[in-house]
């Protein structure tokens, strides 16, 4: 990927270790462990029922591991709920977004943590003053502070959902499939988000179904089949056909196999 180079000296931001959870005796994430260090964007890929997304809700406080490890910073945290994944700087930006359709972008970046004046009264100039002092770092192209959300891009809504995360202090970001359904000028816009959130040193994990993305947007790629995980590979070591051979084949490419 252009731009910053992620620096995997020292310690990680996350480390999964041995990471195991079944639902029905069915192991849904078998023994897999991940790392992900400051600046750095790995993809996690596999077909819908890899593990992928059960193995990210470990982290996000969504599911709780039946085994296994996870390390922030090198120090080992128990993660039970959402809110503790929140307590470690760990932001979740699902597909859907989570953002209130009726509400504008200041609106939704204080949803729930709204500031407040001295006589206890919602300040809204203080929150656009805020959202616009965020968006200017992330997207400076932003420019609908007064519409509701609604009225957004997909990819101008991806931002508010991002800038709520960077704001609240993220240092570890996942993102779930960030440019489905979006269209190349958008997917560029969410791309360049991505950048600039490496430039400042978050951690991202990144689930995605598209190849090129990941090509695109990651250092690393870890692959996932049958709650397994096949390996994780560095992007510009790879082709698009070997990260495809490991999906469906589930090892890794020859070259890589040593």
């Amino acid at each position: 990927m252009a731009g910053i180079a992620p620096n995997r000296e020292g310690t990680p931001l996350v480390e999964m270790r041995d990471i195991s959870i079944s639902f029905g005796g069915i192991k849904a994430v078998d023994h897999v462990s991940v790392d992900l260090y400051p600046g750095e964007v790995v993809g996690l890929l596999g077909h819908n029922g890899a593990g992928k997304s059960t193995l990210i809700k470990c982290l996000s406080g969504a599911y709780q591991a039946d085994a296994g490890e996870i390390l922030i910073e090198g120090q080992p945290v128990q993660i039970r709920n959402p809110r503790d994944a929140r307590a470690y700087n760990i932001e979740t930006i699902y597909q859907t977004l989570a953002l209130a359709d009726n509400l504008d972008a200041a609106s939704n970046l204080f949803l729930g943590r709204e500031l407040v004046t001295a006589t206890g009264l919602v300040d809204d100039s203080a929150m656009e003053a805020e959202t616009r002092k965020i968006m200017g770092r992330l997207n400076p192209n932003f420019r609908k502070f007064k519409e509701p959300v609604s009225a957004l891009s997909g990819g101008q809504r991806q931002s508010v959902a991002i800038a709520r995360a960077v704001y609240f202090n993220a240092k570890i970001l996942i993102m779930d499939e960030p440019t489905a359904a979006l269209g190349p000028h958008e997917t560029q816009m969410v791309a360049e988000l991505i950048q600039e959130l490496k430039a400042q040193g978050l951690g991202i994990f990144l689930i995605e179904h598209d190849i090129h993305n990941v090509m695109k947007l990651c250092d690393r790629a870890s692959v996932m089949k049958n709650g397994q995980l096949v390996g994780t590979v560095n992007v510009d070591e790879v082709t698009d056909d070997d990260i495809l051979g490991m999906i469906i084949l589930g090892k890794k490419p020859a070259h890589l196999a040593a």
